[in-house]
This record gives structure tokens, C-alpha cells and sequence, in this order.
């Protein structure tokens, strides 16, 4: 009873220490859209990950820009991107999407930011709990929030996956179907050509025979 009174209230401070934004927005043709995040302590840590779920080649521009103007990172025509980096400035960090690169189709984004601060949680002391108690009890929880953090990731990349490998099934099924409708019409086409010609010779044969 004791150890889950201590993890509830680790958790509780652990989750203290995080932010996170996680949203799916549409990019439309042309549009460049940025989103924006407060740092207020040196070396916090700050987590960015995105993935293009549908629409055109599944790619996009993407930036993140810190205070003062400065460019952290930025790519072109990516599909998707996890990265971590150490924010040494205090101030607003900017992400931005861009899709002017496209004419006409728009872009589900799916993204998340999170801000985790370098210093842990201290857990209270207990009586009856011994400092090798709570530090091993420390050291689990946060092994356990590394390995949660993982599966969310595989959860979202294969999420991602699965929407990338439902538009390529749905984009295959109107190319059979429209490949079909053209062999349709070419092959009536085809057949009244054969009925035309096919009269043309008898007609022509009547007349040479008149």
C-alpha cells in the first residue's frame, strides 16, 4: 500500500514536470502554419514528432525555430520526423509546417511537442521506506515511463502506416476502376468501328456488283 501511495505521487510529480501538445490539423494547398511553445528553463529537453497521415506524397516542409530568430532544424519534403533537442535558450520556440510546395492537395498533419525538464521529481520520505527503497522504486517508474513512451511511438508510427497503406489501397481501387471504364468504352468503341467498316464493305460490294 505503501509503494503505491509513493508511485501515485511520483507520477503525479513526474507529470508536473512535462508539457505536451499533441494535435492533427489539416494543411492546405499554399499554407504554411506554425505552432508555438514557451521554454522557461535552460536545458530543458523538448521532444518534436510528426507524420504526414494523408494526402499528395505524404510529405511536407517543416522548421523549428527558436528565440532570437535561430534555426534549429529544417527539412524538406519529409514524411515524418522524431527528434529530441536540448533548448539553451529561455524564450518561445516556433514549428512550422509548410505546403506551398503543393497546388492542390491538402495534408493531414499529425504532430506532438513536449517540454520534459532535466531535474526528476524528488519523492517524499515515508516512515518505514529506506533510501534504497525509493530510489530502486524511482529508477522502475522511470524505466516504465521510458517504455510507455516507446509503445506510444509505436502506436503513432504504425498509425501512420496504416493510413499511408489505406490511401494507397483506396488510390489503387480508382485506378482499377477508372482503367476499367476506359477498356469499357474502347472496346464498345472498338466493336461499333468493326460494325461501321464491316457495312462499309457490303455497301460497297452491292454497289460494284450493281
Amino acid at each position: 500500500m505503501r509503494c503505491l501511495l509513493l508511485a501515485s505521487t511520483f507520477l503525479a510529480c513526474f507529470a508536473s514536470l512535462i508539457s505536451a501538445t499533441a494535435l492533427t490539423f489539416k494543411l492546405v494547398p499554399n499554407e504554411k502554419s506554425c505552432f508555438f511553445t514557451y521554454v522557461d528553463q535552460k536545458a530543458a529537453k523538448v521532444a518534436f514528432y510528426f507524420a504526414v497521415q494523408s494526402g499528395g506524397s505524404f510529405d511536407v516542409d517543416y522548421s523549428v525555430v527558436g528565440p532570437n530568430e535561430k534555426v534549429i532544424m529544417e527539412g524538406a519534403k519529409e514524411r515524418q520526423g522524431d527528434f529530441v533537442f536540448t533548448a539553451n535558450e529561455i524564450g518561445e520556440y516556433r514549428f512550422c509546417f509548410n505546403n506551398e510546395m503543393s497546388t492542390f492537395a491538402d495534408k493531414m498533419v499529425d504532430f506532438e511537442i513536449a517540454v520534459e525538464n532535466e531535474a526528476r521529481a524528488q519523492l517524499p520520505s515515508r516512515q518505514g521506506t529506506s533510501p534504497e527503497q525509493t530510489s530502486a522504486l524511482e529508477e522502475s517508474l522511470f524505466k516504465l515511463s521510458g517504455q510507455l513512451s516507446t509503445i506510444n511511438r509505436n502506436q503513432k508510427y504504425f498509425r501512420t502506416r496504416e493510413n499511408r497503406n489505406f490511401s494507397t489501397v483506396r488510390s489503387t481501387e480508382t485506378r482499377i476502376w477508372n482503367f476499367s471504364l476506359i477498356e469499357s468504352v474502347m472496346m464498345v468503341g472498338m466493336a461499333g468501328l468493326q460494325v461501321f467498316v464491316v457495312r462499309f464493305f457490303f455497301q460497297g460490294a452491292r454497289k460494284g456488283y450493281v
